[in-house]
């Protein structure tokens, strides 16, 4: 009964800070907000006990594997050299360099426990900075790059402190094992991963050719498959998380979700959002309810050490000061050393601006990992010693986990006020070329159609004559409504710019127009029902039909131009190819 409480409390204050975020138009990212209320939510007696092995379990595959999955093949790939270098060289920099100043800031740090803290911290967080960048005005390559390292970067991370652990605790070290450990770990888990899903694709493939298709089974069993891949490599002895990720990108690879019908398609998209908002907000929250004690148990840990909590505050701001240094340095290293490599190789490449080089800095939050690893450091108990100095680590890991979500909130608004991204990235044309083209072929098709109607009409019989003159009156508004959506998108005639406008100005009337006769719709049936002129289930199927309309319509509308859509002049552009 406890636990169900529990789990329901803490549902509902995920839906209440949700409320207040949109509610209350709070100039502040929701992550903040949610630490926010899960904090006031402790205060007021609502506590949550943390396992970190059941917080990776249950959040993190799921979270991971959509990620992956959502995230583009081609900019990827084409990334990668870049993706690889943030997320192993720049964890293992960070935690090197960093190691070395905390264990100087705080000297009684030993160097290993400051290892293991720094290597804690270097991983960035997939949840957060998916919540701090997404929607708004970021370059889209900089939103792949900053994925794509968050995705990967933790596998580095946790074998860095897993080694940073042990030598703490026993005094050894061999980087030998270590190396041999990550590539064991992180090439098992990616295999793991790859094969696992490609199998589970292969199952839900042969069950699709012979018609089993049931939306809530193969829902299911689709949410059920990242933690299955996840519990494979753990038990390997692998990278669960990579597992995971490698899973995500398997499936989509697979292509298999093509093959499933459109309501399976809908009612997956739709179960995946609930999860993915559900999941991200109680990470959040979970942070929250740990934070009055984290600050009370890091304010006792100073007066012990005969310091001011003061001091405590200052070192973890300067803790992440020098995080973002590190970070900034690594990153101007590495476009220095592709401006070298492409000047050698005769080759153009774009160089981002130093805004959008800070912007990268600022969005590399701590999160979920950082604190689900750290509050997995030995406790002193009878079965043996716990982890030197664990209360003040986990206090400076919770510390620069809020500092760096406080640094991004402040910092990205005013660092993406003003970016546009790059002219020249295909990404942010062929959404409308491709919707030109599929236009041009259905026009094609059409008249495709037209000519073999003519052809009909040379030996046409009197009882047919009526059907064909159904069928050519079908073509004509088919041709006009494609004929629209051509003269809507396309922006490459200048000398049409006006048919252009016109067009969308007209489907913009027209959408507003459906908007409102489908609102009408809706009172209207549920006046009959209030007058029980018709039953609750007679409304529920024709609301059913009236979602798929609107949904219809709204995707629609989303598709058109913004009339301020293109680049201004004198803006900074973004590239990181």
């Amino acid at each position: 009964m406890h636990a169900v409480f529990l789990t329901l409390a803490l549902l509902t204050v995920t839906g209440i800070s949700s409320l207040i975020s949109r509610v209350g138009r709070i100039p502040v990212p929701l992550p903040l907000i949610q630490i926010a209320v899960g904090a006031i939510a402790a205060l007021a007696g609502l506590n949550i006990g943390f396992d970190p092995d059941m917080f990776l379990l249950l959040f993190i595959p799921p979270l991971l594997y959509a990620d992956a999955y959502r995230m583009p093949m081609r900019e990827f790939g084409e990334l990668r050299n870049i993706i690889i270098m943030m997320a192993l060289g720049l964890v293992v920099f960070t935690t090197l360099v960093c190691g070395y100043f905390i264990h100087w800031l705080i000297p009684p740090i030993m160097l290993p426990a400051a290892f293991a803290l720094a290597a804690v911290m270097s991983p960035t967080d997939a949840v957060s900075v998916g919540s701090m960048i997404e929607g708004g005005r970021a370059p889209a390559r900089v939103v792949h790059l900053l994925h794509g390292e968050a995705l990967l970067n933790d596998a580095s991370g946790l074998v860095c402190f897993k080694f940073a652990v042990a030598a703490a605790m026993t005094g050894l070290f061999s980087f030998q094992q270590a190396l041999g450990s990550f590539i064991f770990m992180s090439m098992g888990g990616i295999l793991i991963g790859i094969i696992t899903a490609w199998l589970a694709c292969r199952a839900e493939h042969v069950l699709l050719v012979r018609g089993y298709d049931d939306p809530p089974t193969h829902i299911t069993l689709a949410m059920m498959l990242p933690f299955g891949i996840y519990l494979i490599a753990d038990a390997m002895q692998c990278s669960g998380i990579l597992a995971a990720v490698a899973g995500g990108m398997t499936v989509k690879f697979t292509g298999v979700m093509n093959e499933a019908r459109t309501e399976t398609r809908l009612k997956a998209t739709t179960v995946w959002d609930m999860v993915n908002f559900t999941f991200n907000a109680v990470i959040f929250l979970l942070l929250g309810l740990q934070l009055p004690d984290l600050v009370t148990g890091g304010a006792r840990i100073a007066r012990a050490g005969g310091v001011s909590p003061w001091f405590l505050i200052l070192a973890i701001i300067g803790i992440q000061l020098m995080m973002s240094l590190i970070r900034f340095a690594w990153i101007w290293i590495s476009i220095s050393a592709r401006r070298l490599f492409a000047h050698f190789r005769h080759r153009k490449t774009v160089i981002p601006s130093a805004r959008t080089v800070l912007l990268m800095t600022v969005a590399g939050t701590r999160g979920a990992i950082t604190l689900a690893a750290v509050l997995s450091l030995p406790v002193a108990s009878a079965a043996g010693p716990g982890f030197p100095g664990r209360e003040l680590l986990v206090t400076l890991a919770a510390g620069v986990i809020i500092c760096s979500l406080l640094l991004a909130s402040l910092s990205i608004p005013p660092l993406l006020h003003g970016i546009s991204t790059d002219e020249n990235d295909p990404a942010l044309h062929e959404l409308d070329m491709m919707r030109i083209e599929l236009a041009q072929t259905a026009i094609q098709t059409l008249h495709a159609e037209q000519a073999a109607l003519a052809q009909q009409e040379l030996v046409v019989t009197p009882d047919k004559e009526e059907s064909i003159d159904l069928k050519q009156e079908a073509i004509g508004r088919l041709l006009h409504e494609y004929q629209d959506t051509v003269h809507r998108l396309d922006n490459s005639r200048a000398a049409e710019a006006s048919i252009r406008a016109t067009a969308i100005r007209e489907k913009r009337a027209e959408l507003a127009l459906r908007f409102r006769i489908i609102r009408h719709m809706r009172e209207r049936l549920h006046m009959r029902v209030i007058q029980k002129r018709i039953n609750d289930e007679t409304e529920w199927t024709i609301n059913q039909e009236l979602d798929f309309i609107e949904q219809e319509l709204q995707i629609e509308a989303r598709s058109l131009p913004r009339p301020d859509s293109a680049p201004h002049a004198g803006h900074d552009h973004a590239g990181t190819t």
